[in-house]
């Protein structure tokens, strides 16, 4: 039995300690944001925060997460009160499929709570890890830099200015 704190609570696991973190979240807690991407580790859609800081859930196993503390978008907020990050990639329309989106908005947040003010290459370093295909990575950008100046920070040199 592992105990994981998810979003605030606590879950009894009666699971295989490999058994990665994904497949939990998905199959028996019914956190369906983080996305089966690669299965690698590679295309972030599965990125998830653990003690705040991004992780791939489809390569973590369980067991590596006792007594640390995972967030999911889901508890970042909800449909009726999105969290500041949520918000800001709703108003910039940066989901065209939406498939990346929760592994996108997961490291804006780690980013934004260690750094409220990054340069605009953190920023963009760390989105990178995240993949897009459909290529609305500039709305994703304009997004973070809305958040940024949302939660009480900002871009210390944006590329762009934020409206």
């Amino acid at each position: 039995m592992i105990e994981l704190t998810i979003n605030g609570t606590r879950h009894r696991i009666d699971g295989d300690p490999a058994e990665p973190l994904l497949y939990v979240l998905r199959d028996d807690l019914g956190l369906y944001a983080a996305k089966f991407g690669c299965g690698l580790g590679q295309c972030g859609s599965c990125t998830v925060l653990v003690d705040g800081k991004p992780a791939q859930s489809c390569i973590t196993p369980i067991a590596a997460l006792e007594d640390r503390v995972v967030m999911t978008i889901e508890g970042l907020g909800s449909a009726r009160t999105p969290g500041p990050v949520q918000q800001a990639f709703i108003d910039e329309q940066a989901a065209q499929c939406g498939y990346c989106i929760p592994g996108m908005i997961a490291r804006a947040e780690a980013l934004l709570r260690a750094d409220p003010r990054p340069s605009e290459a953190a920023m963009r370093d760390a989105m990178r890890p995240s993949l897009c295909r459909c290529g609305t990575h500039m709305r994703i950008l304009r997004a973070v830099r809305r958040a940024a100046v949302a939660m009480g920070g900002g871009i210390v040199d944006p590329a762009e200015p934020v409206s």
